[in-house]
């Protein structure tokens, strides 16, 4: 060998290892999320390879450049149309991006060459639905027969049919899913919500808690959780549900408002009455039921003149309120020294809801009007 050829052989030596030692560092900076210093140390490789525009695809894609990513994937896919893994990458950007036709186009093309393929059913599903074809949750479905444990599809048709009231259906397909990923927590969220629509508070509970386990906790979860264990009538883990749906959406009036309930009930009244305060100052709608939530926790205090304020708050808000407008008679019997007055918001009560009302009030303010009227004729007597 001259020492011309030995010294074109140490260059291009040189030169691999340079390649090689630029493509090691690039997947470094990489794996650590520095894209953009690792498309300047894949661009410093000349010539640019098949390996290389793969690379930068793929880093171009982390790094939020998509259309410089697409003329990658391109330039590997020119070079090796044959390239089923970098296909499929380049397919899904072209979803990402929008670019639907062409991605359909594609995934047609594979679903075609690879029939039995779920993946490529499932991304034509997910083009369709993109495109607001009702003809997607076909699509879905069929995924699912070609890979019964396909988590995304699975997901997709369980969400259908809660969002259709299809409950039944909705775990099958939740269950399904997570027999096979018992983690997942797109599919336990539609497996809860479906318990919590069928009124099955006490199986719904595993789910929501697992989602908190899984670090998916979330304004929507606490509320959730806290509603199925009001339903449930333990109050005590209602309200600290509740409360932690507070932490994420403290200015949320229906959690105030149900949280003012809750401590009505375990007897609480101080806090009761702040968070049915705050409900009605965050509210912006009609509020006559949280006036009305107001004065019953008043009148549970005895502090009967705040509760007839609360109860003509309410009416004012609504004058249907049958409730508030009992309620009102009943303070008022408490608290005003005026009988007539009395007798006159008992009957404004029983003549408004006499063949309509609750037969349990009714009753009494028939009876107590009528007793304060026998009062009041033997006063003068």
């Amino acid at each position: 060998m001259n020492k011309f050829s030995f010294i074109i052989i140490l260059m291009l030596a040189f030169k691999a290892e340079a390649q090689t030692s630029a493509l090691a560092i690039s997947d470094s900076l990489y794996v650590v999320g520095e894209y953009s210093e690792a498309i300047e140390k894949l661009q410093e490789i000349n010539p640019q390879t098949e390996k290389t525009y793969l690379k930068l695809a793929k880093n171009y894609a982390a790094n939020r450049q998509p259309e410089i990513a697409l003329e990658n994937y391109k330039k590997v896919l020119g070079q090796n149309p044959d390239r089923i893994l970098t296909t499929i990458d380049y397919g899904e950007l072209l979803v990402k991006t929008g670019k639907l036709e062409a991605a359909d186009s594609l995934f047609k093309v594979l679903n075609q060459k690879y029939p039995k393929n779920a993946g490529f059913k499932y991304q034509q599903g997910l083009i369709r639905e993109k495109l607001k074809d009702s003809t997607a949750i076909h699509f879905f479905t069929y995924t699912i027969m070609l890979d019964t444990t396909h988590q995304a599809a699975l997901y997709k048709v369980a969400k259908d049919k809660l969002r259709n009231r299809q409950y039944t259906m909705a775990e099958h397909y939740s269950k399904r899913g997570l027999r096979a990923n018992s983690n997942n927590p797109s599919l336990l969220s539609i497996l809860a919500q479906t318990y919590s629509s069928l009124k099955l508070y006490k199986e719904a509970l595993q789910p929501y808690e697992k989602l908190i386990e899984l670090g998916q906790d979330s304004e929507f979860i606490y509320n959730k959780l806290g509603f199925a264990y009001y339903r449930l009538k333990d109050y005590e883990k209602a309200i600290i549900n509740y409360n932690k749906a507070l932490e994420f959406e403290d200015r949320n009036s229906a959690t105030h408002y149900t949280l003012g309930k809750l401590y009505a009930l375990t007897g609480d009244l101080d806090k009761s009455e702040t968070h049915l305060l705050m409900s009605i100052l965050i509210k912006k709608q009609p509020v006559d039921a949280e006036y009305l939530s107001l004065g019953l926790t008043y009148k549970m205090q005895e502090k009967y003149k705040d509760a007839l304020d609360y109860f003509n708050k309410a009416l004012e808000e609504n004058p249907d309120n049958e409730r508030a407008l009992y309620e009102r008679a009943v303070a008022a019997d408490n608290y005003l020294e005026d009988d007539s007055t009395v007798i006159k918001y008992y009957l404004a009560y029983f003549n408004k809801y006499e063949s309509i009302g609750n037969d349990g009030m009714l009753y009494r303010a028939k009876t107590r009007a009528s007793d304060l009227k026998k009062k009041m004729h033997l006063a003068e007597n």
